[in-house]
């Protein structure tokens, strides 16, 4: 049973009560996310980290930006132009806030276009890898680029004019782009073009051995034959970033799929909110983009060199592992199995005898979760199951055991986000898929986005029919659980069994189940069910028992959370907070906050796992699932929390917290002013103790011990 909690903390009789908390004590979401991307863009400029592994982190902190602006900035311009905008809790206006976004990122996509053309692309090439601009080209090599010009890209090229007859051409989101300026020879008007670099083919043309030439280069170079009889004159290439969030009415739910779908198709159309230019654009081209667009001066980013560094993940892909991370093979998890065999595990069994604790992506996931419902897919002892899915990939094993439990007769349910940003439509693809092969599918409750990772299987054991779960921090995603760290239960529990399958019926039907034994439920008791036990740590502290917090999760932003943090730390509780993107918490502040570590790790893998523990006087508390500390999550989403009952498995999970924070640990330290520092050396100059690489070492040497 949980410890009971007392209903209401009131204030020590022999306490001074705390001070009140001041008005600025919330940093900026929006700025605070900037600074989690401009800690990927110092991994890029990490000169300790192999070549290749950081020209991805070049990639991954465009993709990053791109969606930070299809969706945050965009949804800020969209409350602002609408009037509903409100004071941000940091205390900033929201113009603020966007005249602040756009400065630093501005300031940061200028910092990255240095990095590349200044840093990485000539390291790039003493490696022999080289990305040329067409006059690099050899003549050979322009013949080679000619042909596939003539052959892979004229036809599907489409100038479009611009003109009295040919209005100004809708620019889709994202898109990489000419504006080309050509003059009639017999009249000498200058006329203005849009050709759309196409995006099926690949950025990054292979004219030889690890060497490329831009795409948007080879058109360039043959326009005179896109525009026959027309003097070109110039071309600059620009590229336009659109609001992509989707606004799904609520009225719709019932025919959620087609308004889902209507609103995917809207998308392509939304508003711009940035547009990149190459820095030697012609002001007179530039006037005329601004003008079309409609965008502001203030939304236009200026580049040297190449636009759109997510190209770079081409270079990534290329077969060099000399520059790259030593390869990493995730293993079967030692609570599976007590020795590596060629056979997959039993999964069942395991689960049965104990609980497991899972830690992707150095557990593997293929043979934990995967295989579990896999195995209860064919076991003809399961009589059903029932799976919640956010994201997973177009080819997932994962529905195809579905799909595969269905046509065995298997009872099975599916509760289908279809909402999952920027994941709609393969989520409606197979949801579909899921339907035609006899499974019930659901779509969650209306106004509220199923987020929380569950797996249930009924069996017949003999004895009784026994229910076989599993409840992670992560998607059921094969490919990203090899780079997301997630950590999840498999478990037979009969409380968690019992509160799992309440919650099932409350996401397939009409029950009104709002209390649970050993889970927390958003939007009902995540964000109450932690401030109380917040709240138990101060009163143990004060009455002189172990007292501490400590958090992981992606983002914490929600201000009662926080506050009650804060609260924590003025009566003297220790409080550490890992933390990856977003947080708008100040430690460090005196009176408020003295108490409060933040700190971040970035890596190799991306660190996904929500965990939340508590000292508890001694006897720890670990609770692990899929809630952020965001309004989001804990307002508008079915989450869930589910507290570890194993004190091996409290206590691995304490050590693991314990490594972030230990003063040997690499890691990012958050200042009350909201700026992080990385620390990754010692008073002596050595290199501080990755946790990444610490914990792929610690899996190894358990590897060879069994091998």
């Amino acid at each position: 049973m949980t410890t009971p909690l007392t209903a209401e903390v009131s204030p020590h009789p022999e306490e001074p009560s705390a001070p009140p908390l001041p008005d600025d004590r919330f940093l900026d979401r929006e700025l605070s996310w900037l600074a989690f991307n401009e800690r990927v863009l110092e991994l890029a400029e990490d000169p300790t980290l192999p070549l290749l592994e950081r020209a991805k982190f070049l990639a991954i902190f465009a993709s990053n930006l791109d969606e930070f602006f299809m969706v945050r900035v965009a949804g800020l311009k969209r409350r602002i132009a609408t009037g509903i905008a409100v004071r941000a809790a940091s205390g900033s206006m929201p113009r603020e806030v966007l005249e602040g976004i756009y400065a630093k990122s501005t300031d940061l996509m200028q910092r990255q276009a240095a990095l590349f053309h200044g840093q990485i692309e000539p390291a790039l090439a003493a490696e022999g890898i080289e990305v040329l601009r067409w006059d690099e080209a050899s003549e050979a090599e322009r013949d080679q680029l000619t042909s596939f010009f003539k052959n892979k890209v004229f036809p599907v090229l489409t100038p479009l004019a611009v003109d009295p007859a040919h209005p100004f051409p809708y620019i889709s989101g994202l898109s990489l782009n000419l504006a080309v300026v050509v003059r009639n020879p017999s009249t000498g008007t200058e006329l203005f073009a849009r050709v759309k670099v196409p995006p099926i083919l690949e950025r990054f043309v292979v004219v030889g051995p690890q060497r490329f030439v831009p795409l948007e280069d080879i058109i360039a170079a043959h326009l005179g034959e896109l525009f026959p009889g027309m003097e070109v004159l110039q071309h600059h290439t620009f590229r336009v970033t659109r609001n992509e969030d989707l606004e799904v009415e609520e009225d719709d739910a019932e025919n959620l799929l087609q308004a889902l779908e209507r609103e995917l198709m809207r998308r392509r159309f939304g508003p711009p909110v940035r547009l990149e230019v190459t820095q030697s654009i012609d002001p007179h081209v530039l006037d005329l983009l601004i003008r079309e667009l409609g965008i502001g001066s203030e939304e236009v980013v200026r580049i040297p060199g190449l636009l759109d560094l997510t190209a770079l993940w081409a270079v990534d892909r290329l077969p060099r592992d000399d520059l790259k991370l030593p390869a990493f093979l995730p293993r079967t998890s030692r609570e599976l199995t007590d020795v590596d065999t060629a056979s997959a595990p039993d999964v069942l069994e395991s689960m049965r005898d104990h609980d497991v604790l899972l830690h992707h992506p150095y557990d593997a996931f293929s043979t934990s979760v995967q295989r579990f419902l896999e195995q209860a897919a064919t076991d003809p002892k399961v009589l059903a199951i029932k799976q919640t899915l956010y994201r997973t990939s177009g080819d997932s094993p994962i529905v195809d055991a579905l799909v595969a439990a269905a046509e065995e007769g298997k009872q099975v349910l599916a509760i289908v986000e279809i909402k999952a940003r920027f994941d709609e439509q393969a989520n409606i693809d197979w949801a579909r898929k899921l339907e035609q092969a006899g499974c019930h599918v659901v779509y969650g409750l209306v106004g509220l986005k199923t987020h929380c990772k569950l797996s249930m299987v009924v069996r017949d054991d003999g004895d009784k029919l026994r229910r076989y779960l599993h409840i992670g921090t992560g998607n059921y995603h094969p490919k990203t659980a090899r780079l997301y760290e997630d950590v999840g239960l498999l478990t037979t529990d009969p409380e968690v069994g019992e509160d799992v399958a309440r919650l099932f019926n409350v996401l397939s039907g009409y029950s009104m189940e709002t209390e649970y034994r050993r889970l927390l439920v958003a939007p009902h008791s995540v964000r109450s069910g932690l401030v109380e036990r917040i709240e138990r740590e101060v009163e143990h502290h004060r009455e002189g028992r172990p007292a501490h917090i400590t958090f992981k999760c992606n983002s914490i932003v929600d201000e009662a959370t926080i506050d009650a943090l804060y609260r924590a730390s003025q009566a003297g509780v220790s409080v550490d907070v890992w933390v990856r993107g977003i947080c708008a918490l100040r430690p460090g502040v005196p009176g408020m906050s003295d108490n409060i570590r933040v700190r971040s790790v970035l890596g190799r893998f991306l660190e996904h796992s929500r965990i939340y523990r508590f000292e508890n006087g001694g006897e720890p508390e670990v609770w692990i699932g899929s809630a952020d500390l965001m309004h989001r999550n804990l307002d508008r989403r079915i989450e869930v929390l589910v507290r570890l009952g194993s004190p091996k498995h409290v206590a691995g999970l304490g050590t693991l917290l314990d490594l972030a924070f230990d003063e040997g640990t690499s890691t990012w330290h958050l200042g009350p002013d909201g700026t992080w520092t990385r620390v990754s050396t010692g008073l002596d100059g050595a290199p501080l103790v990755d946790v990444q690489s610490a914990l792929i070492a610690r899996q190894s040497r358990r590897s060879s011990a069994v091998s």
